[in-house]
């Protein structure tokens, strides 16, 4: 690794860094509303967005810094079994394709901003619907956290922050620089700074993507040296391979269906799919989305490619940002590198709104301040977006970086256990909500138990994501294992419920709603401000 610092790379993505944050400013101009205070305008966007700003916010949303440093460094680090994000990505939309419309109309139509507003109106479940906000808050901090890693692996391989032995301050000065920034242009834009910076973000890595898969196989002679250089490095270490290893196959599999049921579980995710303006937006944008996956298998491919290239870094999340420094001139490196922390502004912004909207709607206004004006719920979720980031930044400073990618993977077996809820909930009334809260429960105490009896060689504790499946003896995805505790529990107290003709809670949605249009009658094309608290 460099000892200096690289002065043109870094001149580079400051120029980059500067451009994003002005549009971030700007972007409070953008489609002005009238009214601006309102979580409608904050929080998403006036849900104006068409086709290709969705586009944009959704990818931008959920191909993160993370993912450019991670999913190859997994790659790097332990072969192919770090494919699974590939084929995790592909089984997502078919499945989002039959929810995710459903949800936009019944939202448009009540005026709802997260999925703890729907849950809480379909089965009438005030506690259903806080622990769906509480497991939301909770899986998005390691999530904004990682973003926050991503940037401070640039930061690291372009020699900015000093070394190991320096001041704490001093060494994470650029990223607290980076944090401050990214928080002040979410509470004063919201939701239309990260859609406005998106468009730049996602063309940035497009071109270095194309750039990487074409101009370094041909400095290391051609794709045949990097999948040999790679198989023997696996060899020689007897770990991994061009190939899932048998072993890991149910893991394998387990984790790719996991992360593909989890991935919209996100409040991000949902976030950037209310703020669409109608549901014809939704349907369109799952049919080109899967666009981002063919760039993701392409993205994986420099994992292996940093093992040609003789890439040699202790800590796996650094060896493409290295890769990119050792094989591009530093100008273009520089261009990689605002490439990765734009990736990282985009969704951390995204990430903390979704995680404000959730605290506001479903813990300040159901429990502490019940006739909440639209103003007065704007300025709460303003608040806690930076309160969200603070705890992500407290998170970066103080754990082990081992420790945070790890307790991502244990938000996504968290947010994994309100599927039954919320998709469930979409598309039948059957579930009882007393049943899906134990069921939800089950699945939080087993998935946070089981996760953390996991060890790694640098912790005790949480040290990955998979185990032992009771009753098949295969290792699995533990969030997987989790959601099936989640669902037998669900179903059986569900029938013990009912024939014990527990109260069943008021659904305050009917079955029209769920194919409602912009437009159609009681659905207005453009929400007022005060839709947004009207039907509670």
């Amino acid at each position: 690794m460099n000892d200096g610092v690289n002065g043109v790379a870094l001149g580079v993505f400051i120029f980059f860094f500067l451009a994003v944050t002005v549009m971030g400013f700007l972007a409070a101009r953008w489609r002005k509303a009238e009214n601006e205070h309102s979580l409608d305008e904050w929080g998403l966007g006036g849900r104006s967005f068409g086709t290709w700003v969705t586009w944009f916010l959704l990818g931008g949303d959920l191909y993160t810094a993370y993912t450019f440093v991670a999913v190859p460094a997994a790659i790097y680090a332990a072969g192919a079994a770090g494919f699974f994000a590939v084929p995790y990505t592909i089984l997502v939309y078919p499945l989002i394709f039959t929810f995710l419309p459903r949800l936009w109309s019944v939202s448009h139509k009540h005026g709802y901003v997260t999925t703890s507003d729907f849950v809480r109106g379909r089965f009438g479940s005030k506690g259903l619907s806080l622990a769906v906000a509480v497991t939301g808050i909770l899986a998005t901090m390691p999530y904004i956290a990682l973003q926050l890693v991503g940037i401070q692996a640039v930061l690291d391989v372009m020699g900015v922050g000093g070394g190991e032995d320096t001041n704490w301050f001093v060494k994470d000065l650029p990223l607290l620089i980076a944090f401050g920034v990214l928080a002040a242009y979410t509470y004063s834009s919201g939701l239309r700074a990260p859609a406005l910076i998106a468009f730049v973000k996602d063309t940035l890595i497009y071109i270095v993507i194309a750039v990487a898969i074409i101009y370094i196989p041909i400095k290391l002679g051609g794709f045949d040296e990097v999948f040999g250089a790679a198989s023997e490095k696996y060899t020689a270490a007897k770990a991994g391979g061009l190939v899932p290893l048998e072993a890991g196959q149910w893991t394998y599999a387990t984790l790719a269906l996991g992360s593909a049921l989890a991935l919209f579980m996100y409040p991000h995710s949902i976030t950037a799919t209310l703020s669409s303006r109608s549901r014809e937006v939704i349907r369109r944008n799952t049919t080109i989305l899967p666009l981002y996956s063919l760039m993701l298998g392409l993205l994986a491919l420099l994992g292996f490619m940093a093992i040609a290239a003789g890439v040699k870094v202790t800590n796996p999340q650094l060896a493409i940002p290295q890769l990119f420094e050792d094989m591009f001139p530093d100008w273009f490196a520089g261009v990689a590198f605002a490439a990765i922390g734009i990736g990282a502004l985009v969704p951390a912004a995204i990430m903390s709104i979704a995680a404000a909207n959730l605290f506001t709607r479903n813990i300040y206004k159901d429990f502490i301040k019940p006739d909440a004006t639209p103003q007065q719920e704007t300025k709460v979720s303003k608040l806690v977006s930076l309160l969200v980031k603070v705890g992500a930044l407290v998170f970066v400073l103080t754990m082990d970086k081992t420790v945070a990618i790890n307790f991502q993977l244990l938000g996504g077996i968290w947010i994994l256990q309100t599927f039954p809820a919320l998709v469930g909930g979409l598309f039948t009334r059957w579930f009882h909500r007393w049943a899906l809260l134990a069921g939800w429960a089950v699945g939080m105490i087993y998935g946070t138990v089981a996760a953390y009896g996991v060890a790694s060689p640098t912790q005790k504790h949480f040290g990955g994501s998979a185990k032992e499946i009771p009753g098949i003896g295969e290792i699995g995805y533990i969030g997987l294992t989790a959601f099936v505790l989640n669902v037998v529990v669900t179903v059986v107290l569900t029938f013990v419920l009912k024939a014990f003709k527990a109260p069943e809670g008021i659904d305050e949605t009917s079955p029209e709603d769920y194919t409602a249009d912009a437009g159609d009658p009681g659905v207005q094309v453009e929400l007022p401000p005060a839709t947004a608290g009207a039907s509670h």
